[in-house]
């Protein structure tokens, strides 16, 4: 296994204001956040970044773990100057955020875990993905995904929005999408969530049969400073289908918690 490649966005946001990175679903790209990211620029220092073949970063065809994306994520926030980060990130953006707070505690003052899980799908499936887009490429689940995806009424409320993530799913790299579904044919950290120590929001969509109300409580179960809520009209790509909802949770979870008010940054 080996630390990935990642790309992030350039931040936007005030420079001495909390770094806040926001991390991508499977198959989509830091387009996920656009529409969300002006209002949490009003109060933070904002980047988000992108899968390996995904948007901006780069493929790869060595196999990595979600660890091992935390690990890449931790590296790219030190890059930047940042010894304290807010996080929030969706489906396996989200399993590497608690990666991410298991293996760098002293890096993430607070965790928001969207449409996501502690454990997400069964391993088998991930395989069969993975050996589909390895011989069709990721434009065979162009049809599936968006059915996944977005709650009814969603396309229709932003449509712009989610034809890009749909281009940018079938823009993927077909061999890095493979990998990033065996890595979470191999992801589980149902037994460690009692190991997290910082704050932990737990954000499931009303329609998200991808990782339904009870991935969201099953992390809140597990962890002692925790909550759990449902965004409404959503299924399993909230910032995108209601970008303002989202944000406005994850602002006042995030002003919620007394975390640190000055992060070096560079």
């Amino acid at each position: 296994m080996s630390i990935p490649q990642i790309t992030l966005t350039a931040p936007v946001g005030p420079e001495d204001a909390p770094l806040l990175v926001l991390g991508p679903s499977l198959g989509t790209s830091t387009i996920l956040w656009e529409n969300a990211i002006p209002a949490l620029a009003e109060r933070y220092r904002v980047v988000a970044w992108d899968l390996p073949g995904h948007g901006a970063s780069p493929a790869t065809t060595e196999p990595f773990t979600v660890a091992d994306l935390a690990d890449a994520v931790a590296g790219a926030a030190r890059a930047l100057g940042a010894d304290r980060i807010l996080y929030a990130g969706v489906s396996l953006g989200g399993a590497t955020g608690l990666e991410l707070g298991l293996r760098h505690p002293e890096l993430v003052s607070a965790l928001a875990i969207v449409a996501s899980g502690a454990q997400l799908g069964e391993p088998s499936g991930w395989r069969e993905r993975a050996a589909t887009v390895r011989a069709q490429s990721t434009s065979v689940l162009i049809v599936p995904s968006a059915q996944r995806w977005f709650a009814p009424g969603s396309i229709e409320r932003e449509p712009d929005l989610s034809g890009r993530l749909l281009h940018a799913l079938r823009d993927a790299d077909s061999e890095s999408y493979s990998l990033c579904c065996e890595a979470l044919a191999a992801y589980d950290v149902r037994a460690r969530l009692g190991e997290l120590r910082m704050p932990v929001l737990a954000l499931w969509g009303e329609h998200d049969a991808v990782a339904p109300e009870a991935k969201a409580v099953e992390i809140a179960g597990g962890v002692g400073n925790r909550r759990a809520e449902m965004l409404a009209d959503v299924a399993h790509l909230p910032p995108a289908e209601r970008p303002a909802a989202t944000a406005a949770s994850l602002i006042a979870f995030f002003e919620s918690i007394s975390a640190p008010k000055e992060y070096p940054h560079g």
